[in-house]
């Protein structure tokens, strides 16, 4: 009996009889483009998800299979960490060009075409080419066409709601249990078909989820009106260089950046500087505006942003160990009782699906009693449910450090769980506090900057997995368990209980520069 396949069959069972439920219980309170930015998000996440499930593993055995188990697993933390960096700090750029130029509806449309043509590129280099140059440059096209998708899907979904509508926490709930069905489903089926047929097909599949995210976004346009249009249509395509529009300048440069991208991806210290130098700028621009703004409300509630930036970011960078060292560590020293180590990607996102709804509830029911706690005071507890989760697996690592057994599901599955409650405490009530903080003018590049939070995690997270792979060349079993706990238990524990510390030390300034805000 295939576990692994019973699980592929399941999960798409489960969607299909789920989806329906959430989508009838809640078609008459919100309106109609929420559900086709849903449907879109989701199958956008099945191709990022399906290819971010096996990818380290993909490196470690098929990309550097002629290095030595410790390097290859500390390239590959290194390369997944740098992809993942460059994808989450693209959108600042994509926000600022939909913002100014194209609008949110062909922003969102050229980022799509980008990853699918990325996707594909991954899925013929792995069935024939077998290039590690042609690898890295399909990694820098992915992360270019993300920069142009996320940041402004989210942000489009913002403007069909004012600003302090009671509905907006809920939308981006629903928004975000979108996106969870397509993690959910991308591992069960891309994950499992890489491991057990070819890493190809992982990829190809990965490829098809992008188009049919196209296909739904295009396919209802009509419903959005003159939303999400270019703000000047008439610029956008007017010649201003060499005979060029900007329209057509801005799909050169994005092309010609794509080598750029892939030398980052390949030279992650190149990356670690230009990370930095960019998050100096991107906060120094959000603090001069914040200083410099005629509205002192405004100003003040981007200084409540760039706070939550930071605590938003090191929950990041301990939740996104998943698809990096705990995916090393499931695949290694879990029990996983037959089930491809790619599939318990699916995890996280099975207890979004069923919990988002009860945290909607939640936050809708607190909300009309007056008792719903500020974004900062959720964010504290995302931190506290981390650090408990991580605290959980560290326990299990030692004793299978010091019994010789391997670690029991059960640990594993409970951390995915408080990781999740976490998650639904921080992640979709970020997305709509970022619209809510923003100045109507910036949205998009407060919200490029919220996902170069996102950005800077991921390139830590690297750093934290290159730390648990340094000593494993000649580290026996117990010496390489303990590896993993030890770091969880300094970052994923102490530090993490410290930052939810001062972050509810701080939440009755930030709640004040809020003005009303939630």
């Amino acid at each position: 009996m295939d576990l692994g396949l019973i699980l592929l069959i399941g999960g798409w069972v489960f969607v299909i009889l789920w989806v329906p439920l959430v989508v009838l219980s809640q078609h008459k309170i919100h309106p109609r483009p929420l559900f086709t930015l849903f449907f879109a998000e989701l199958w956008e996440r099945f191709s990022f998800y399906g290819m971010r499930a096996f990818l380290v593993l993909y490196m470690t055995s098929e990309l550097f299979n002629k290095m030595s188990q410790g390097e290859a697993d500390a390239r590959a933390y290194g390369v997944y960490g740098a992809f993942n960096a460059l994808l989450y700090a693209a959108p600042i750029v994509g926000g600022m060009i939909a913002d100014r130029i194209f609008g949110f509806k062909r922003a969102i449309l050229t980022g799509g075409i980008m990853m699918a043509s990325a996707q594909f590129l991954l899925a013929l280099n792995a069935w024939k080419i077998k290039n590690e140059t042609l690898f890295f440059l399909a990694l820098g096209l992915l992360a270019i066409g993300n920069g142009f998708f996320k940041p402004n899907i989210s942000s489009f979904l913002g403007t069909f709601y004012d600003r302090n509508d009671k509905r907006k926490d809920s939308a981006f709930t629903i928004f975000y249990m979108g996106i969870n069905i397509g993690a959910l489903l991308a591992p069960l089926t891309c994950g499992y078909l890489a491991r057990k047929v070819d890493w190809s097909l992982g990829f190809f599949l990965a490829g098809v989820g992008m188009l049919a995210g196209l296909i739904v976004f295009y396919g209802n346009r009509s419903i959005f009106g003159q939303k999400g249009n270019a703000p000047d249509p008439h610029y956008l395509h007017q010649p201003k260089f060499m005979g060029l529009s900007p329209n057509w300048l801005i799909l050169l440069g994005s092309l010609l950046c794509i080598p750029l991208f892939s030398l980052l991806i390949n030279n992650e210290g190149i990356t670690n500087y230009i990370m930095i130098i960019a998050g100096i700028i991107c906060i120094g621009y959000l603090l001069y505006t914040s200083f410099q703004s005629e509205d002192k409300i405004e100003g003040q509630r981007l200084l409540v942003f760039i706070f939550l930036f930071f605590f938003h970011m090191l929950f990041w960078v301990l939740f996104e160990q998943a698809g990096g060292s705990i995916n090393i560590l499931t695949d290694r020293y879990v029990n996983k009782l037959g089930i491809e180590t790619s599939q318990f990607q699916a995890v996280n996102p099975l207890f979004i699906i069923l919990l988002a709804p009860v945290f909607t509830w939640i936050w809708t029911t607190l909300s009309r009693r007056n008792k719903e706690p500020r974004t900062p005071i959720k964010f504290t507890l995302a931190l506290l449910q981390i650090a408990l989760g991580y605290f959980i697996i560290v326990v299990a690592t030692r004793n299978a450090a010091s019994s010789g057994q391997m670690i029991s599901l059960v640990f594993l599955i409970l951390m995915y769980l408080f990781h999740t409650t976490g998650e639904l405490s921080l992640s979709p009530v970020g997305l709509s506090v970022v619209t809510k903080l923003s100045p109507a003018k910036v949205v998009g590049f407060v919200m490029g900057c919220w996902f170069l939070s996102i950005a800077f995690a991921h390139k830590i997270a690297g750093y934290l997995g290159q730390l648990i792979a340094a000593p494993k060349e000649n580290a026996s079993r117990e010496q390489a368990l303990y590896g993993f706990a030890n770091i969880y238990m300094t970052w994923g524990v102490w530090i993490v209980l410290g930052a939810a510390a001062l972050l509810f030390i701080l939440s009755p300034m930030l709640k004040k520069w809020m003005h009303g805000v939630n």
